[in-house]
C-alpha cells in the first residue's frame, strides 16, 4: 500500500463538489484524512475564489492508474478539459506526493507536483501529514510550511473560510 497526498480544489459550487469528491474517495479507498477547506483566490486567471483541501489516502493503484481514476472522478463532476488550463472548474484533484516517488507521466502527472510550492497545496497537506517527507528536498511538509512566505496570510484565509461555512 502506498500513502498518497492529494490536492483538491473547486470554484464552481465548491463545497458541494469537494464534499462529493471526499465521499467518493472514502467509498473507493476507505479511510481518508482530509484537511479543513481553505478559501483562496484563483491563481493564473481572474475568477471566483477556490475552496482547497488536502487528502491522504492509502492505495494499491500505481500512479498512472490512480491519476486516471481521479480524472474520471473530475469528469463525473463536470470537469471539462477542452478549455484553458487555468480557468474555473467544478473539481480539480491532483496527486501531489506518492510515497517517496519522483516521476513524470502522461496527463500532467508529476510527482512531487510542482504546485506544492503554493500555499493552497502545501498548507492543507502539512495540516494532515506534517511528518510526510518531500522526496526531493528530504524535508517534512511541516518544515517546508513553517518557512513558506505566504503561511501567515494563508492561515488567516482559512479562518475566514471556516467562519462562512
Amino acid at each position: 500500500m502506498a500513502t498518497v497526498l492529494l490536492s483538491l480544489g473547486s470554484n464552481i459550487e465548491p463545497r458541494r463538489h469537494l464534499d462529493a469528491a471526499v465521499a467518493a474517495l472514502r467509498q473507493r479507498f476507505g479511510a481518508v484524512r482530509v484537511s479543513r477547506y481553505y478559501r483562496t483566490p484563483a491563481v493564473g486567471f481572474s475568477g471566483p475564489d477556490f475552496l482547497n483541501a488536502g487528502a491522504a489516502i492509502e492505495t494499491e493503484l500505481e500512479p498512472a492508474a490512480l491519476n486516471d481514476w481521479l480524472h474520471a472522478l473530475e469528469a463525473a463532476h463536470g470537469r471539462r478539459r477542452d478549455g484553458p488550463r487555468f480557468s474555473s472548474r467544478t473539481l480539480d484533484v491532483d496527486i501531489v506526493l506518492y510515497d517517496a516517488r519522483v516521476m513524470r507521466g502522461e496527463g500532467h502527472l508529476e510527482i512531487p507536483r510542482a504546485e506544492l510550492r503554493h500555499a493552497f497545496v502545501l498548507g492543507p497537506l502539512a495540516e494532515i501529514a506534517p511528518d510526510f517527507i518531500e522526496p526531493v528536498s528530504g524535508r517534512t511538509l511541516a518544515a517546508l510550511w513553517r518557512e513558506h512566505p505566504d503561511r501567515g496570510r494563508f492561515e488567516r484565509l482559512a479562518q475566514d473560510a471556516s467562519a462562512g461555512a
